[in-house]
């Protein structure tokens, strides 16, 4: 069976909703239904965790020393905090590193998603949703070049996570975290791309 390490924050958790829910274990059970079998997802992930603190939690996490599978899905805390983007980028190359060491230096078997847009959402009516989502865009800029620069697949989730940004079909019970029907996007997304890796 194969392994699966997934990093980064609450959106990898699935604050506010069921464990099965998140995407890391709707992808495994996604790639078990199309005959690839995965142990349950390895997650390295806490709500509010920003790079540098993600950082330091690998550090300190018992972890096999080779996965399969590695995904990464981090920055929102960074924006939300209003760090730079320059601290931003180079603790996200550290992270990419480490995420491709993780994949036994096989960097065709890691994966970044990229950072959901929380300005569209009810939980930002008194913010400047403008103004969020320029930031998000910078940080995604950023995300998708390192993702290049590494050569790891960049996975887009935020083109339709702000289409369904307002639907509360999408969102958990905050407002703000998404519901399990988002996280299925996300794994779907996720689970394609991994059975063509294991196919």
């Amino acid at each position: 069976m194969y392994t699966y390490l997934a990093l980064g924050d609450s959106y990898t958790i699935g604050e506010q909703v069921p464990v099965y829910d998140n995407f890391p274990y709707q992808t495994v059970q996604l790639l078990r239904k199309a005959g690839i079998s995965f142990h349950a997802p390895e997650i390295v992930a806490k709500t509010g965790f920003t790079t540098d603190e993600l950082i330091l939690q690998m550090a300190t996490t018992q972890l096999l020393h080779k996965y399969d599978l590695v995904t990464l899905l981090i920055g929102v805390n960074n924006q939300y905090r209003g760090r730079t983007v320059d601290d931003f980028e180079s603790e996200l190359e550290t992270l990419v590193k480490k995420a491709i060491q993780f994949a036994g230096g096989d960097a065709n078997h890691v994966a970044m998603l990229s950072i959901p847009d929380w300005g569209v959402t009810p939980f930002a009516k008194e913010k400047n949703a403008a103004e969020i989502t320029f930031a998000i865009d910078a940080y995604n800029h950023i995300c998708e070049e390192i993702a290049k620069k590494f050569s790891i697949h960049f996975i887009n989730i935020t083109t339709a996570q702000r289409v369904h940004g307002h639907d509360e079909n999408y969102l958990a019970s905050d407002g703000l975290h998404p519901s399990g029907k988002e996280y299925a996007v996300w794994a779907d997304a996720l689970s394609k791309l991994v059975q063509q890796l294991f196919s």
